[in-house]
């Protein structure tokens, strides 16, 4: 599995992005890979994912399947990510 987080650092919501991927990774262990969607990879991960608003979470499998996914703020509780990071 795998758990991405699109944000653009320079946003008004990129403490809250910050403090729940430490505490996310804290609790679970699980890295939360972080996403630029201004970075020529990042576009080419929002155009697959049809990712249109920041912050979006994303948990995957590892061949791309999308298991849940998250847009906007609130973002989730760590509960809610962990119970589809952890499939």
């Amino acid at each position: 599995m795998r758990t991405i987080v699109v944000y653009k650092e320079m946003s008004d919501h990129a403490r809250s992005v910050y403090d729940f991927t430490r505490e996310f990774e804290s609790r679970t262990g699980i890295e939360v890979e972080e996403m630029n969607p201004e970075s020529i990879e990042g576009e080419a991960f929002c155009r697959t994912y049809d990712v249109v608003e920041y912050p979006t979470l994303l948990v995957t499998t590892d061949d791309g399947v999308v298991m849940n996914s998250w847009q906007g703020l609130p973002l989730p509780t760590v509960d809610n990510v962990r119970g589809y990071s952890e499939r």
